[in-house]
């Protein structure tokens, strides 16, 4: 073997590992094992966005959010639920608004591909430096709506009957307020929540 290339394989080896290494490290969820108890970022999830980026939603942790799950083809109750979450912003300040994460995560992964999802981003005009809309792989639909306390029900025409509830989660992922009311009207004490969670 030639001297040269002999010497070079350990040093390549080496950078090999230690890239692999930093991948891992990068792809692994920040400050995973001090998450509290009753976190909802407990639950091992894998959200898939609007831009076709897959990452796990525990990398969402450090800002306050507001949550909820919907389906893009649903006509009534999910359209009010996106008025919701505009409804929050417009009470806050800019600088509470910059704190404040947005996230939705679909109920039918099925049809809400990142195409269908980017469809309603630009439908509806969504900030997508702080609005999520993202779907789970198809077995773990049940699990979050588990941790989120959102009952679905799948009907025989593809559409769901669901609960429309909005959640405030902190920056560690810690339900802090929840509400059932949508529409362009924003529940009162769920605002002040939101304000209170985002106030620095």
């Amino acid at each position: 073997m030639n001297l040269c290339l002999k010497n070079a394989i350990p040093k390549l080896l080496c950078a090999a590992t230690l890239m692999f290494a930093c991948a891992i490290a990068f792809a692994a969820p920040a400050n995973n094992s001090a998450l509290p108890r009753d976190s909802v970022y407990q639950l091992p999830l894998v959200l898939t966005d609007q831009a076709g980026h897959a990452a796990d939603w525990r990398t969402r942790r450090g800002a306050p959010q507001v949550v909820a799950m919907f389906y893009t083809s649903c006509q009534y109750i999910c359209p009010l639920i996106v008025d919701s979450g505009k409804a929050v912003d417009k009470s806050l300040t800019p600088q509470q608004r910059a704190r404040l994460k947005i996230l939705l995560v679909s109920m039918d992964p099925k049809r809400d591909t990142p195409a269908a999802l980017q469809h309603i981003v630009d439908k509806r005009q969504l900030d997508t430096t702080r609005w999520t809309l993202a779907s789970p792989p198809q077995g773990d639909v049940r699990a979050v709506a588990g941790v989120l306390g959102v009952r679905y029900r799948e009907l025989a025409n593809g559409e769901f009957n669901h609960t429309s509830a909005l959640l405030l989660l902190d920056a560690d992922g810690r339900i802090l307020a929840r509400t059932e009311q949508v529409g362009s009207t924003p529940d009162p004490e769920f605002i002040a929540a939101v304000r209170k969670a985002t106030a620095r």
